[in-house]
């Protein structure tokens, strides 16, 4: 289903893929295997992100089964046939539907010029037509692992999405019609944005002037009231009169910053908790630089999540508290409780209950940015990491853009430097294009323990900070949410932690994807869903979301409703700051000022 769902996402028609990804291969394939790769010291040289390779393989494996060849040839030729026969109807003013279609979320085609003019609807019946083609061959390659399909379409897939004629002036209609009609000056606002984008180096999303950190995004009142190397924590001013005894800790992911749960008020998680009546804290992390090179993924959960639970615990006077984690966030929680549950006993730890957002924790399948990944590109990656003690912030942005090129980038490419339409205004963009650098030491025992190596799965193979990590010895409840459409955490791989642990587990899924999945507030009509269920060991992901009971509107309101009973009484707030931890700043804090 990742991968159906991954070739749609080019804005082409992979006809019957599921049945042929799922057939028997021709005897003398080896499906199971990947094709002989270089070795990796000169692959991570010559090509660390496996571009050219798996298409080379892809061209071998054809050559090498001409039965398998000539029959993908005749059925190319039949398609050819009947799309030159459509387009002559076309052109002699037959009134047709088109012969391939787009995709529903293939917007690049949408005016109505694209379908009832027949030049252009023919220009576009050929684009399709090449790239369903080009796309249909990846996917039916003979003696191909899937791995190796995957990587070849993808990279195939970039060149198609940036061929495609809506990306020229030449060749969009709706670029030349909104030049005629503005008499040129919709090209000279286009050059004018194309030169803005040069100089920030980068295709804008959205423009940088509308949002400010601290004056219109995460203004939510509170008080930096412990700060390391590693961190800030944020304490936030209550705004019920009485709250929860059990404080709640967020740990936010650290390859971005924390705001994107405190954006506008009207779409800010911690704004919403305070009003239930929860007394929060976040951890806001420090952007790395040259001199944190040596910080290593140790202690990022002892110098960084043992700490916020600490001062927190400290701080408001409770034995305990409720953790919850995002994305990687929620990944170092997971090991941050595991590590707990293998030095104390269940009643002796520090976290009372745990939440999950669209995090992952077996990284078997860890959706579109495992082609980016293998043994090459981590070593790539590492020797630049280790000359310089990081990774820099826009070069990760853009490896997660080109996971959604079609949308991320071409359609700010074509509204923007063709159409000279202003870049609209979006604090979650903004927020995106807010980028964060990774400590070099850090994400390469990410990417090589856990990503290529998979380690937190077996008990016992990872160890952190001197302590065997397993995370079957957790046995706090725990509350989980995937996202229907989140391609950077697929929901089915967030829900293996069911199977890997012990404990009370709720699940929960919501409609949309990683970033508006979970920012998801309560809106009058409701504007998502999301079905919510207990989960077991040995569940199937199909099987839950076929039985589980689905609800119009947030999650946010199930989440709470589950956290107040496992928050204690309430009482009057604790003091913001205190004379141990005494305030450092207002929020948001300096970290997250950090560029």
């Amino acid at each position: 289903a990742k991968e159906k769902r991954a070739c749609k996402r080019g804005g082409v028609h992979i006809r019957s893929y599921w049945v042929r990804m799922n057939a028997p291969q021709p005897s003398s394939a080896l499906a199971s295997q990947d094709s002989p790769a270089l070795p990796g010291n000169l692959q991570s040289l010559l090509d660390p992100f496996g571009i050219v390779a798996p298409i080379v393989h892809a061209q071998f494996a054809w050559w090498s089964h001409p039965t398998e060849f000539t029959d993908r040839w005749i059925r190319a030729l039949a398609e050819l046939y009947a799309l030159e026969l459509h387009s002559a109807q076309r052109l002699a003013g037959q009134r047709l539907p088109d012969l391939i279609t787009t995709q529903e979320d293939d917007k690049r085609f949408s005016d109505s010029s694209w379908m009832q003019q027949p030049a252009w609807a023919l220009l576009k019946q050929w684009y399709l037509f090449y790239a369903r083609s080009v796309q249909d061959a990846l996917f039916d390659t003979p003696g191909l692992s899937p791995k190796e399909r995957r990587r070849a379409a993808f990279w195939w897939r970039q060149c198609l999405n940036a061929m495609a004629p809506t990306n020229f002036l030449l060749t969009n209609p709706v670029a030349m019609r909104k030049a005629v009609e503005s008499g040129g000056e919709s090209l000279k606002r286009g050059f004018d944005i194309f030169l803005a984008d040069m100089q920030a180096g980068t295709i804008r999303m959205t423009g940088q002037e509308g949002f400010a950190v601290g004056k219109n995004l995460a203004i939510t009142p509170g008080a930096v009231v412990f700060r390391n190397r590693l961190l800030e924590l944020i304490h936030y001013a209550p705004t019920a009169a009485q709250v929860h005894a059990t404080p709640m800790v967020i740990v936010p992911p650290c390859i971005n910053k924390f705001y994107v749960l405190d954006l506008q008020p009207k779409k800010s998680l911690i704004k919403y908790l305070l009003e239930q009546g929860f007394d929060v804290y976040i951890t806001s992390w420090k952007n790395p630089d040259a001199s944190m090179r040596a910080t290593g993924f140790d202690e990022y959960i002892t110098e960084g999540v043992g700490e916020a639970m600490r001062v927190a615990r400290e701080l408001s006077g409770a034995e305990k508290v409720n953790a919850a984690g995002y994305c990687i966030g929620g990944t170092l929680l997971s090991v941050y409780m595991a590590r707990l549950a293998r030095q104390l006993p269940p009643e002796q730890n520090p976290v009372a209950s745990w939440t999950l957002f669209a995090t992952l924790v077996d990284f078997q399948s860890p959706g579109d940015i495992e082609v980016f990944i293998d043994e090459g590109s981590v070593t790539w990656l590492t020797e630049k990491m280790r000359s310089r003690g990081y990774l820099d912030g826009p070069e990760m942005a853009s490896t997660f853009r080109l996971l959604r090129s079609n949308s991320l980038v071409w359609h700010y490419l074509m509204h923007g430097w063709l159409y000279g339409e202003p870049l609209p205004p979006s604090d979650i963009l903004y927020w995106n294009m807010d980028c964060t650098r990774m400590a070099g030491r850090m994400h390469e025992f990410y990417l090589r323990e856990l990503y290529l190596d998979n380690k937190l799965v077996t008990p016992n193979a990872l160890s952190v900070a001197n302590v065997p990590i397993d995370l079957g010895a957790i046995h706090q409840p725990l509350y989980q949410v995937g996202a229907e459409d989140d391609h950077i955490t697929p929901w089915r791989q967030n829900f293996r932690i069911n199977s890997l642990i012990e404990g009370e587990k709720r699940f929960v899924l919501t409609t949309s994807g990683h970033i508006l999945g979970i920012v998801n507030p309560p809106v009058t009509p409701p504007k998502r869903r999301y079905r919510a269920a207990a989960a077991h060991r040995g569940d199937a992901a199909d099987a839950w979301a076929a039985s589980a009971e689905q609800h119009a509107g947030s999650w946010w309101e199930d989440w709470t409703g589950w956290l107040a009973p496992r928050s204690g009484e309430k009482r009057a707030p604790p003091p913001l700051a205190s004379a141990g931890f005494a305030k450092l700043a207002d929020a948001p804090g300096t970290y997250v000022l950090e560029r």
